[in-house]
């Protein structure tokens, strides 16, 4: 019998992975969940203090990762980030992007420098490190890109209008992406979560009157926890997903299957 470690359609064994944003609650889980299943991880986030402890609790469970810290908010920082992570480990197999940022204003409090600045991380970073990917890819015939959107592109919340349009995009991206790639034996897909449980969420749960609203719209009853995301984005980097491109898998506890409109009548 085969386990998910051993399984060769979800095997990770000697995949050469570059994850981005690796310092955050979510990708810092996908790192060590990839690592312990065979990986070598390159792990970016914008400083050391970030990532260091990410490849240290690596490499001491008897993974192998290497750090790269680095600010990737204009084009050329985050291509010679992919080239500099390509090179440590050798070549590389699988990119995630997963770094993002976000400034939670209304939007008539938004200002160029917010705007610029998200856009910046979440989008042009996105389009460059994957622009960079793709040719290191390609030479080798085969490759995997997985895109950390937001159920944003497409659900509506206030204070959020920026991070929104720029996760849009990203799915965007992703399509247009594996179009164009498909040819090159690259794959390119996403996932589109609803919130999930973090400190960097906690504006938006954090008060009694946020989480009741969360918890009651969402079919599941609660928020995603990041360890919930680690499944979809090894499946979309493994052999298991190795007719599915231009995808974007929604992970939101069922917010967009419907609602109940009998949910306040006792009330």
């Amino acid at each position: 019998m085969t386990t998910p470690h051993s399984d060769p359609l979800f095997s990770l064994q000697g995949k050469r992975v570059l994850i981005t944003g690796a310092g955050g609650s979510v990708c810092s889980l996908v790192a060590e969940a990839m690592a312990a299943r065979g990986a070598l991880i390159a792990v970016q986030d914008i400083s050391a203090e970030k990532v260091e402890p990410v490849r240290a609790r690596i490499e001491a469970a008897g993974g192998s990762a290497v750090a790269i810290s680095c600010d990737i908010s204009s084009a050329d920082a985050a291509s010679q980030m992919v080239h500099q992570g390509a090179q440590s480990l050798g070549g590389l197999d699988v990119l995630i992007n997963g770094a993002g940022i976000n400034r939670r204003k209304t939007i008539d409090e938004v200002t160029s420098e917010d705007f610029d600045a998200i856009v910046a991380v979440n989008m042009r970073a996105v389009y460059f490190a994957s622009q960079a990917a793709h040719a290191i890819m390609k030479t080798a015939g085969k490759g995997a890109i997985v895109n950390l959107s937001s159920l944003s592109a497409r659900f509506s919340f206030v204070t959020i209008s920026v991070y929104a349009a720029t996760k849009a995009a990203v799915s965007s991206m992703t399509r247009s992406c594996a179009r164009e790639w498909a040819a090159d034996g690259i794959r390119v897909n996403c996932i589109e979560p609803s919130v999930i449980k973090t400190e960097f969420t906690m504006p938006l749960w954090g008060e009694p009157h946020r989480q009741r609203w969360f918890d009651e719209t969402t079919p599941i009853g609660r928020l995603a926890l990041p360890e919930e995301m680690i499944g979809a984005i090894i499946f979309l980097a493994t052999d298991a997903s190795a007719y599915i491109t231009g995808q974007s898998i929604v992970i939101d506890g069922g917010i967009l299957s419907g609602a109940d409109w009998d949910s306040y009548q006792n009330e």
